[in-house]
């Protein structure tokens, strides 16, 4: 058995949440205020993701890094394989908000996406 406390993130009011863990009962969460608490705690225990956001560089640009994400969020655990493949890329300029960087990062099945516009010099 296990107790979790976090903190939703998933409105404005920011309820703290108390998330206990049992093989027997479950998942139980007390402290919501809405329904979008409840379900925010167990996908944080059950199964958490993350959108990245980073930079990579720009080959010929009038910046020399571009801001990118993920277009989806991604489990939590491909976080450090995503961020050891962005670590190395570089695109050429120029650069538009919403082109691909890399398709199927870590093999997650989700593309990161520039987020800035980069022109040329």
């Amino acid at each position: 058995m296990g107790l979790n406390p976090m903190i939703c993130i998933q409105c404005p009011m920011g309820c703290s949440l108390q998330v206990e863990t049992d093989q027997e009962r479950g998942i139980k969460i007390t402290g919501n205020r809405c329904p979008k608490g409840e379900a925010y705690a167990i996908k944080e225990i059950t199964s958490p993701t993350r959108t990245i956001t980073t930079t990579v560089k720009v080959i010929g640009g009038d910046i020399r890094m571009v801001s990118v994400k993920t277009k989806q969020e991604i489990s939590k655990g491909k976080i450090m394989d995503c961020m050891k493949q962005l670590q190395d890329i570089s695109v050429p300029a120029p650069v538009h908000i919403g082109d691909i960087i890399i398709t199927n990062i870590a093999e997650t099945g989700v593309d990161v996406i520039a987020t800035k516009e980069v022109h040329r010099p």
